[in-house]
C-alpha cells in the first residue's frame, strides 16, 4: 500500500497507481476551513454552473435547479442562518453557498416527475464540484440544515425539493481535514453476482 500525506494522495491502492487517476479526481478533498478573504467573481460562480448545466440527465430532463450564495449577498446570510452548529462552524467563510434543489414531482400533483431526479441532481453537483477543483477551489458537500424552515424562507415550490448543500471556496492551506479519511477499496465496491 502507499503512504498517505496532507491533502496529497500517493502511493499504489489496490494494485492501481494513484498517478493513473485524472489529477482533479486524485486531488479532490472535501476541506472543513476556508479562507475567509477569498471572494468569488459573479463569472466564477457562472462557470460553475455552466459545468453543471452539461451533466448527463434522464431524458436531457436536467431536473435541477441551484440558489447562489456569495458571502457577501443577502442570500448568504439567509442560508447560513439555517445551518445546523456542525456546519455553520465552517460553512459560512466559504466564498460561495451552493442550495442544490431537485425537480421531483410534477407540479400541482403528486406524481413523481423523474425517479432519476435524485441521481441526476447528484451528477450535475459533480461535474460542478470538478470544476471548482479545476479552477483551484475545493469544495464540501452536506445536508447539515433545517430543510423545512428554508423551504418556508425560499418560498420553495411545489415539485421541488431541497436536496443539499456545497459550500466552495479556497481551502485554508492548514486544514486538519486536508488528511484523508481512508477509501473502500476497489475489490469492496464490485457487487457480488452468483
Amino acid at each position: 500500500m502507499g503512504g498517505r500525506r496532507a491533502g496529497v494522495r500517493t502511493g499504489v491502492t489496490d494494485g492501481v497507481p494513484a498517478t493513473d487517476l485524472h489529477p482533479l479526481l486524485r486531488q479532490r478533498w472535501s476541506p472543513r476551513a476556508f479562507d475567509p478573504d477569498h471572494v468569488l467573481a459573479a463569472a466564477e460562480v457562472d462557470l460553475l454552473l455552466e459545468a453543471a448545466r452539461w451533466a448527463p440527465s434522464a431524458g436531457n430532463s436536467q431536473p435541477w435547479a441551484f440558489v447562489t450564495a456569495r458571502r457577501h449577498e443577502r442570500v448568504h446570510e439567509r442560508l447560513v442562518d439555517h445551518l445546523a452548529r456542525s456546519t455553520a462552524s465552517w460553512a459560512p467563510t466559504a466564498s460561495l453557498l451552493v442550495l442544490n434543489v431537485a425537480h421531483r414531482w410534477v407540479d400541482d400533483s403528486d406524481l413523481e416527475y423523474s425517479e432519476f431526479a435524485l441521481y441526476d441532481l447528484g451528477q450535475a453537483v459533480a461535474h460542478l464540484t470538478i470544476q471548482a477543483q479545476a479552477m483551484g477551489l475545493a469544495s464540501r458537500q452536506f445536508r447539515a440544515f433545517d430543510k423545512e424552515a428554508l423551504e418556508v424562507e425560499l418560498d420553495v415550490g411545489r415539485g421541488w425539493e431541497l436536496v443539499s448543500m456545497t459550500a466552495v471556496g479556497r481551502p485554508l492551506p492548514v486544514d486538519e481535514s486536508a488528511v484523508r479519511r481512508p477509501r473502500r477499496r476497489v475489490d469492496e465496491l464490485r457487487w457480488p453476482v452468483s
